[in-house]
């Protein structure tokens, strides 16, 4: 665990975290890296459910410490009036609160941004949730899976004429996380000038969509439903993972003196002169013939020659990585991205960190991942001290 004597840019900011498995708690932990002091809300019995998602060493889950870093962790019973009041000790101290329940579930504890408005009116109250707030949709649930098939992600992921699959990375889940931050960050400033809290509502639907900007303006534009391209580009070529000797690699040629670069690595010079192959446009349009065009030369040589050649020209290019293998990269080493966490019970992991630096700094991990419950008694017994000295 690293540490720094740099001021974080939300140092001195309190959000509490009622939210279990990925979108909620990558939220909170942007907002922690960046000096947030969060306190992530379980409940009693068994806690976040990401707590129980192998890989599990000792009894405790490394996917759960990937996203929980930098937070304290306290056990409330939501149904308990008890709890119910601590909670709101905690919403006095608060800057932000983050939620990602059903849209409904925190009215009928009694937790609702109105309710906790009343407690406390400069709170910033984030919902996360699959559909939003209102509308005809907003009572359903959602995972990553769902919606990245109700976004339209399936739609144009894997091979042409092949069954629909998902990302292997779920975009949904962080794309909800990443505006809950964002929007939490922007509305502090806010919060600063004014005075006056607002509750953030962050349905994971509409920030797939969002990111999925080139695809829907191309439907705008077309009147057409983009599809599957597997690794290839709808409007640029050569762009995509290509075959050779011993595997594949993927190389990018967006524009047009890339292309050129690209005719004289392979030595088809012809290709220039090629009408259907003049423009970033003509290429896509007919990228299959490219595609077996060059993967003639290709075949003729392996991953590294071609790795090589691309680079010696300026093309970008890159193998097809493993995990294994991207971790330990000499840029991933350089920029210090891969830590040391301890999980309780003193076992030493690995994480991936904050990739952000400011001014040369990267973010510590200033907190491991913490056991259930650890920090119930320091939390709550200075929540407590804390109101009742401000008590008139």
């Amino acid at each position: 665990m690293s540490s720094s004597t740099s001021v974080l840019p939300l140092q001195g900011v309190r959000v509490l975290e009622l939210c279990n498995v990925a979108a909620g708690p990558f939220c909170g932990m942007l907002l922690a890296d960046m000096g947030a002091d969060l306190i992530k809300i379980e409940n009693p019995t068994g806690g976040d459910t990401l707590r129980t998602w192998p890989p599990i060493t000792d009894g405790f889950s490394e996917n759960f410490a990937s996203l929980n870093r930098n937070k304290r962790s306290i056990t409330l019973d939501l149904k308990s009036p008890d709890d119910i009041a601590s909670l709101k000790e905690l919403v006095r101290t608060a800057d932000v609160l983050i939620e990602n329940n059903r849209p409904g579930v925190m009215k009928r504890l009694g937790l609702d941004f109105d309710t906790l408005r009343a407690v406390n009116p400069r709170l910033l109250y984030c919902s996360i949730s699959a559909y939003g707030q209102t509308g005809p949709r907003a009572n359903e649930g959602g995972f990553d899976l769902t919606i990245q098939a109700m976004s339209g992600i399936m739609s144009v992921t894997g091979e042409a004429g092949g069954a629909p699959v998902k990302c292997g990375v779920p975009l949904s889940d962080f794309a909800a996380g990443l505006y809950g931050a964002y929007a939490i960050a922007a509305s502090l400033r806010h919060v600063q000038q004014t005075g006056e809290g607002a509750h953030i509502d962050v349905p994971m639907l509409g920030t797939s969509l969002a990111i999925a900007a080139l695809q829907t303006s191309e439907y705008f534009g077309s009147g057409r439903d983009p599809g599957k391209l597997g690794s290839a580009h709808p409007r640029n070529a050569p762009y995509q993972a290509f075959r050779c000797s011993d595997g594949y690699f993927a190389m990018a040629a967006g524009n047009n003196a890339l292309w050129r670069s690209v005719t004289e690595v392979v030595g088809m010079p012809e290709l220039l002169d090629d009408e259907r192959f003049t423009s970033p446009t003509l290429r896509a349009k007919h990228q299959v013939a490219l595609r077996d065009l060059l993967e003639v030369k290709f075949l003729q040589h392996n991953v590294g020659h071609w790795l090589t050649a691309f680079a010696g020209v300026g093309v970008p290019s890159a193998p097809i990585n493993s995990y294994s293998q991207v971790l330990q990269d000499p840029q991933v080493e350089h920029m210090d991205w891969v830590q040391n966490i301890t999980l309780p019970g003193d076992n030493v992991t690995k994480t991936f960190v904050s990739p952000i630096k400011i001014n040369g700094q990267g973010q510590p991990v200033r907190m491991n991942p913490p056991a259930l419950g650890a920090h119930n008694d320091e939390v709550l017994a200075a929540a407590s001290a804390d109101n009742q000295v401000a008590a008139p």
